[in-house]
This record gives structure tokens, C-alpha cells and sequence, in this order.
């Protein structure tokens, strides 16, 4: 262990100058990244046939290559699933992140290149580690060993020859990190890829509450379940009785800030820290920079070239496409990106608003396609969130998740919002909670309150409390347990809420 911890030591340190350095010369680091990019598939048949030995800049790469989304580029992926190489990038693809497909009724399936695990993910775990330990050298993190809680995979059937594999993002990680890494980690990776996730929650907890657990990686909801069955075997008060030289949670997936006080009252001590990640299935993007913003450092050399569509061009048929030198702090933005796993020019799904420039960083703002815009008040996830953090704050409430969508004109009733919210604790007041959330909606989206004022356009929302375990229900039934599967936060249809609302009316998860 204490070799591990004197490499590892070495690693971060050398890692931090790194990135100073693209912190420094951020352009000059995106411009050699483009270069090295293009040059390696220009012989690929993606290169071959955009002419990538044409490309010489990047006015004439946006000019020769077009904006792909997943079904665009989709072909080519499916080819290479089926044991075909040399298509998109032109070392071997052996592995692809399945993606849930939340905009989309199918999975998607994200090309994972040896280069994309080493200079990407890999990368950015170092880089995680070093940034935390930078700010907090008297960690004793790497006393006590890292709980992860990954997704699974399986052979890749698509491959007549059995050469290839998929699965969560997470679990493509943990398969091919080093060997040395099983010494540092729990569970055991046999469990932490289990793919059915109820069998996968208690054997985690079985397996993991009597380790020194010192810090924790994994997406929030996922967590919490785990900590909870973990409290409950052990009957403790709380997790810090369980596990009380943890330190850490890195999270990611979801926005942290309606989580907050949940894990607080999980585990309720001044030592705990957070740190989010961004950390897709497409590559990894952030990594939060300072302890006390909750903001990301958007990392620049590793393998991924940016570039960014402005929010008013998202859906138009040709749109406005900018680069990293043109975006502005405050606005935003739709990701396409690059990448040495051969994505070229791929919209991600993300938008993102950048609160610096220099260094550049940024925080997730949503989806494109998962906003409220039927009445033209364009709300955004992040609008979401932050108004369900302050009505939670508010009215002392906990929430598990939540949805939205919108309610039409019917008749004699006004246009709404309909929000379904699953709460941990229910708030004092489920009409103040209202009252707050359209508030906070108002007060920080000038559009929502255009569409409000004097409830002209929108009537005050309307907001439905559901019985804990309702979305678990709902995602199982869908078949979408697993750690890159997300509760769709807002819709501009009612697919998803009336889905959700027929299951409240109709089972016993009615309240």
C-alpha cells in the first residue's frame, strides 16, 4: 500500500503542472489537440470520405464536415459493433459505453478506443484525485479504500466473433483499469458489475460496511439507496458510525444540489466533502476545480476538441457553430465534440454555461431536448433544479426526484406546469413549496415570468407528491435500473408525467 501511495503521490504531482499548463495556454492546447485528431483518421473511412488529408484548419473542418447527432453517426457504429475497424478511428474498438437513451427511445452505444480509456477517462480519474489532494494535502483517503458504485457489461452480441463488449460507462472503466487498482477499491469487481441492481444494492452493503471506506464515487440516487441499506443492516444512527474515516463523495450524473441535505443527514460530519464530476459515456468533460464553487474546470487535453452551437441555434437545420475562444460567461450552450474514440463534430445532448473564461469553466445546464418551452419560457434543467433546491430549502423538504412537463389549455383552465416530486421528507407546507418553486422559476428566467404575470399565460404550477419508490418503480418497469440511467427532469411533452401518473393512480403507490 505504500508503494501504491508513493506512485500515486508522483502521478498527481506531475498531473497538477499539466494542468496549469492548459489552464495557461488553453488554445494553443485545443489547436494541437485538433491537428492530432484529424492527422490520426485520415485514413479511416470517416477521413476518407470528408476528406480529413484536405483538412488543414479548422474553417475548412466545420465547412467539409457536418453536425452528426447519434442517428446520423449511428451507421458507422453499429459497423463497428459488428466486428468491422478502421471506420471512425483507426486503432480497435473493443469496447462501447451504452448510454440510456433518455432522449431517445433506444439505447445509444458510444465507441470506447484504447486511447479514449488511457488519455480520457483514465486521465481524468488522476486528475480528480490530484485536484482533490492539491487542495487537501492532509487527506487520509488513501488509508482506507474507495467504494465505487459502477453499472455492468456484457459481451457484445453484435460481434459474431465475441471480440468486443458493452456497458455502462463505469463499468467499461472499471474492466480495464489496472490490477493494482483491486487493492484500493471495494467491492470486489465481480459485484460491483452485477446487473441486477436490487441483488447488486445488497451485496454491495453485505460486502462494503465492513471495510475502511474513505471515500465514495458514483451517481447520487444510486448512493443513497446504498448508504441507506447500509445504515439499515448495521442498525446505526448514520454512515459516519459505519464508516467514520470517510472523507469524500465524488458524484456526477445529476445535479447535486437537491441531494444536498440528504446526504447530510446521511452523514453528518464537518469533515465530509463533495466534488462533482462530468464524466459521460461520450468522455470526460469536468472536474470541480474549487472546493467552495460548484462549478467545473473544463479539461482540455484529453483527446476531446470542442466546439459549441449557441442556445437560440440548437434546432435549426444549419446551425451557428462557435469555438472555444467565442463563448461567453452566462450564455448557453449546446457540446459538440471530437474525440479520439472517432466522434467527429457529435452532438452530445448537453448544454452547458460557462461562469469563466479564463480558466475556462463551465456548469451543466441541461439537454437539448429536455427543457419546457411550450409556451415560449424556455425553462432549462437547471432552471429546474435550482428552484427545487430553494423550495426544499424553503419548507424543509428532501426530494428523491422529481419530472416535469407542461399542462395545455383545456377548456376554462389555464396552461401550467406539472410537476411530479417524490420527497425523502415532504415539506412543512406542500402550497408553499408551490408558491417558492414558481417563485424562484420567476425570479431567475425572465421568460417563465413573462409567461406568468398575472398568470396571463401560465397559472401557478401544479405539483403532485408521490410515495418514495414511485421513479425506481417507474425506471424498473421501464427497464432502466443502472447507474447511467437518469429520471428525465423536464419534457416539453407529457409522455414521461402522464406515464408516471398513471402508475400513482393505479398501484399501490398511490398516495
Amino acid at each position: 500500500m505504500a508503494i501504491i501511495n508513493s506512485i500515486l503521490t508522483w502521478v498527481m504531482k506531475k498531473r497538477m503542472h499539466q494542468i496549469e499548463l492548459f489552464m495557461k495556454y488553453p488554445h494553443d492546447v485545443q489547436d494541437e489537440l485538433f491537428k492530432k485528431l484529424v492527422t490520426t483518421a485520415r485514413n479511416t473511412e470517416f477521413g476518407r470520405t470528408y476528406g480529413f488529408a484536405d483538412v488543414h484548419n479548422v474553417e475548412q473542418f466545420r465547412k467539409m464536415i457536418p453536425v452528426f447527432s447519434y442517428e446520423e453517426i449511428s451507421p458507422y457504429i453499429e459497423r463497428n459493433m459488428a466486428g468491422e475497424q478502421n471506420l471512425l478511428w483507426p486503432s480497435d474498438v473493443k469496447w462501447f459505453a451504452k448510454s440510456s437513451g433518455t432522449t431517445n427511445a433506444r439505447s445509444k452505444f458510444i465507441p470506447v478506443s484504447y486511447e479514449a480509456l488511457e488519455d480520457c477517462h483514465f486521465k481524468g480519474g488522476k486528475d480528480l484525485l490530484s485536484i482533490y489532494c492539491n487542495h487537501f494535502p492532509d487527506t487520509k483517503m488513501f488509508d482506507g479504500k474507495g467504494l465505487t458504485i459502477g453499472g455492468s457489461q456484457q459481451v457484445n452480441q453484435h460481434d459474431s466473433n465475441s471480440e468486443s463488449f458493452y456497458g455502462d460507462v463505469s463499468a467499461v472503466i472499471m474492466s480495464n483499469l489496472p490490477y493494482w487498482t483491486r487493492f484500493v477499491r471495494t467491492p470486489t469487481l465481480d459485484i460491483a458489475l452485477m446487473d441486477e441492481w436490487e441483488s447488486k444494492i445488497q451485496k454491495m452493503a453485505e460486502v462494503t460496511m465492513d471495510e475502511n471506506v474513505t471515500s465514495i464515487s458514483g451517481v447520487p440516487t444510486w448512493t443513497i439507496v446504498l448508504l441507506q441499506r447500509i445504515i439499515e443492516l448495521k442498525r446505526a444512527k448514520d454512515i459516519t458510525e459505519v464508516w467514520p474515516n470517510l472523507e469524500v463523495f465524488f458524484h456526477g450524473a445529476v445535479a447535486f444540489g437537491p441531494y444536498r441535505s440528504i446526504f447530510q443527514k446521511l452523514i453528518p460530519s464537518d469533515k465530509m466533502r463533495y466534488m462533482e464530476t462530468y464524466n459521460a459515456s461520450e468522455g470526460f468533460f469536468g472536474i470541480q476545480f474549487e472546493p467552495d464553487s460548484d462549478d467545473m474546470l473544463l479539461m482540455l487535453d484529453y483527446g476531446i476538441y470542442y466546439e459549441f452551437i449557441p442556445y437560440p441555434e440548437i434546432h435549426k437545420e444549419n446551425p451557428k457553430v462557435i469555438g472555444l475562444d467565442e463563448v461567453k460567461v452566462g450564455e448557453h450552450y449546446a457540446i459538440l465534440i471530437s474525440t479520439n474514440a472517432g466522434l467527429w463534430r457529435y452532438m452530445i445532448g448537453d448544454t452547458v454555461v460557462f461562469t469563466s473564461t479564463d480558466p475556462y469553466k463551465i456548469k451543466i445546464s441541461g439537454r437539448t431536448k429536455h427543457f419546457i418551452n411550450a409556451f415560449g419560457e424556455e425553462v432549462v434543467v437547471e432552471n429546474a433544479e435550482r428552484a427545487i433546491s430553494e423550495a426544499c430549502e424553503q419548507t424543509g423538504a428532501q426530494i428523491n426526484n422529481f419530472t416535469a412537463a407542461p399542462k395545455y389549455f383545456g377548456g376554462e383552465e389555464k396552461a401550467s406546469h406539472e410537476w411530479i416530486v417524490e420527497f425523502e421528507q415532504e415539506p412543512s407546507s406542500l402550497e408553499e413549496f408551490t408558491k417558492v418553486l414558481d417563485a424562484t422559476l420567476r425570479r431567475i428566467n425572465s421568460d417563465y415570468d413573462a409567461k406568468r404575470h398575472k398568470s396571463l399565460a401560465l397559472g401557478l404550477p401544479i405539483v403532485h407528491m408521490a410515495q418514495p419508490g414511485t421513479f425506481y418503480e417507474w425506471m424498473k418497469r421501464r427497464g432502466k435500473l443502472g447507474g447511467q440511467n437518469k429520471v428525465p427532469r423536464l419534457s416539453n411533452t407529457r409522455e414521461y408525467l402522464d406515464d408516471i401518473l398513471k402508475l400513482i393512480s393505479n398501484s399501490e403507490l398511490s398516495l
